[in-house]
């Protein structure tokens, strides 16, 4: 047992105040030493939908470029993800000897910089900014609509399924209801793939209009994988939000609330916006808050 390392582990969970509520994630502070093979392995032992890795470097490289951190789903390595970049900043500044204001994450697919405001007792609502986003292809209604075994009416006809890229690609599927949302399953996966594997985008994220009384934009959101239903996709949400202010769901600036994981009980709430300058969408940001809920070692 002597020559075994130790590494710690933090797990939390993301997009939620409340434990055992939005997304899981397990974030190696020093991952120091692990091969690649080793992160993997370790992604699959707590086969949550991603695990990240910090490789600290000196502090002059991190102030100049980043903290170096890595992202593992169960079956690969992802350049971006979203609700894994705002709980590992978070567990970053909660380290920090002193509290920053912002932390940049230096990710495959680049610096990710996330900003923190104090809310009192202890909570803190975190915010990233992500890559500007590139709109892709436009996908015919009637695929779509085959490849999710919905009907066309579930659809919104006035809306397009357009993929959206800000580090990650993913198709948004505008649907008309919540009913309609509910509709999708896990087991649809296979004809899923099947269908997106011939696309831009790997992943679709599916939106729905929530039906509350609210005054600004709330709606619902659901993200089938791989390895089942993600509760929290903040990745995707960024996308979206891009998506809602370049096809008008949302005005430039306004905040939009996705809440996420209602069906598989796991409900999260994710903070879009999106600004538009010289015609173009850009300083996407997604925020949210997290829980601290367990800490241990692995003994590798």
């Amino acid at each position: 047992m002597a020559d075994r390392r130790r590494y710690a582990v933090v797990q939390l969970d993301v997009f939620s105040e409340r434990p055992l509520e939005g997304n899981q994630l397990a974030v190696f502070p020093d991952a120091t030493g692990l091969s690649d093979a080793a992160m993997q392995a370790l992604a699959r032992e707590m086969n949550f939908s991603e695990t990240t890795f910090v490789i600290p470097r000196n502090a002059e490289i991190e102030r100049e470029k980043g903290v170096r951190v890595r992202i593992f789903t169960v079956q690969e390595e992802l350049p971006f993800a979203g609700h894994p970049t705002l709980g590992t900043a978070l567990v970053l500044r909660g380290a920090a000897i002193t509290a920053p204001k912002e932390i940049i994450l230096d990710l495959a697919a680049g610096p990710v910089p996330v900003t923190f405001e104090d809310m009192g007792d202890g909570r803190f609502f975190a915010e990233m900014r992500q890559r500007d986003p590139h709109f892709g292809r436009i996908h015919q209604p009637e695929e779509v609509a085959n490849a999710l075994g919905l009907n066309m009416r579930d659809l919104d006809p006035g809306l397009p399924i357009q993929t959206v890229s800000t580090g990650l690609p993913f198709a948004i599927v505008p649907l008309r209801s919540v009913t309609a949302l509910g509709k999708v399953s896990t087991g649809l996966w296979p004809r899923m793939h099947e269908y997106l594997r011939h696309t831009d985008a790997p992943f679709f994220y599916f939106v729905a209009p929530s039906g509350s009384n609210r005054k600004e934009p709330h709606l619902r959101a659901r993200m089938i994988f791989y390895n089942g239903e993600d509760p929290a996709t903040g990745s995707a949400a960024g996308c979206a939000a891009a998506w809602f202010v370049k096809h008008g769901v949302a005005k430039p600036g306004e905040h939009v609330l996705i809440e996420q994981g209602v069906e598989m009980k796991r409900p999260s709430k994710i903070f879009v916006r999106a600004d538009v300058e010289k015609g173009h969408v850009t300083n996407v940001r997604v925020g949210g808050h997290a829980v601290e809920v367990m800490r241990g070692e692995f003994l590798l």
